[in-house]
């Protein structure tokens, strides 16, 4: 369809595209009409064509990534949670700078093994996936070992109220509190808690995302997983992330508001 809109602009017909790229008008029509994925040479020759090549770049991330791009938390599952929780290793390696907002639960790099295990056990009971907690916990509680790279970064806000949100029981809950402290003293990760009742002017509460450098936003949908590549979205997340930052509190205070959420549990 951008395609399609991109020529239209252009004020080229579909023969005359065809004609300038050297190839059948048929080939213009299947690519247009989706049933043709465009190659990475077929993008940039369309869009040098049209005018239009400061769009490249964007493009070709979709063609790349339209496939994976959303994935419904059942087929991910399916497989184990294990194995889900095995396949983003690569990703958590190779990711220099992390940005992690959540107004679900806490980030799964600071959870306490008891907490994931009670988030896990919600999700086979949810949606019936394949009941491997306690090998998934153990593959998540293996990967904050890069929490310890020495080069890797992570920056994490919170909404305050998944600090409120009694996941497993009291005693889980004010473990994990009590170990999200201390994590948040560690030298590679930057937490910001976002209070209840704070003005917060444009950044508004939203679903929980994740950003990867700047090449990669992995959104939490209800029903399924988002992965988005294209510079211009993963933009959107980096900007949406910095306009929540400008809300939280860090430091003491946001040790404060951990802490009474601990005592709130009685």
């Amino acid at each position: 369809m951008r395609l399609r809109e991109i020529r239209k602009d252009s004020g080229m017909t579909a023969r005359a595209l065809a004609t300038a790229a050297g190839w059948h008008e048929s080939k213009t029509s299947r690519i247009e009409n989706g049933r043709t994925a465009p190659s990475d040479a077929d993008i940039r020759t369309w869009t040098r064509l049209c005018q239009a090549e400061e769009q490249t770049t964007d493009l070709i991330a979709t063609a790349r990534g339209i496939e994976g791009m959303y994935i419904e938390w059942r087929r991910l599952e399916r497989g184990g949670l294990r194995r889900m929780q095995e396949s983003v290793l690569p990703l958590f390696e190779r990711t220099q700078r992390f940005r992690f907002y959540q107004s679900w639960v806490i980030p799964g790099l600071l959870q306490t093994a008891d907490y994931t295990r009670a988030v896990l056990n919600t999700v086979v009971a949810l949606r019936d996936a394949p009941d491997d907690v306690d090998a998934a916990v153990a593959v998540r509680m293996e990967r904050q070992r890069v929490l310890r790279s020495g080069h890797q970064r992570f920056a994490m806000l919170v909404e305050e109220w998944v600090l409120r949100t009694v996941i497993g029981d009291g005693q889980v809950m004010a473990a994990q509190l009590g170990h999200l402290v201390g994590a948040a003293c560690q030298p590679s990760v930057s937490l910001g808690i976002i209070p209840m009742g704070v003005e917060r002017g444009h950044a508004w509460p939203t679903e929980s995302f994740s950003v990867f450098d700047d090449a990669q936003a992995s959104v939490e949908l209800v029903s399924a997983h988002l992965t988005l590549t294209q510079p211009r979205e993963v933009a959107e997340y980096v900007r949406t992330f910095t306009e929540l930052s400008r809300v939280a509190v860090y430091g003491a205070p946001a040790r404060r508001l951990i802490t009474a959420a601990i005592d709130a549990l009685g």
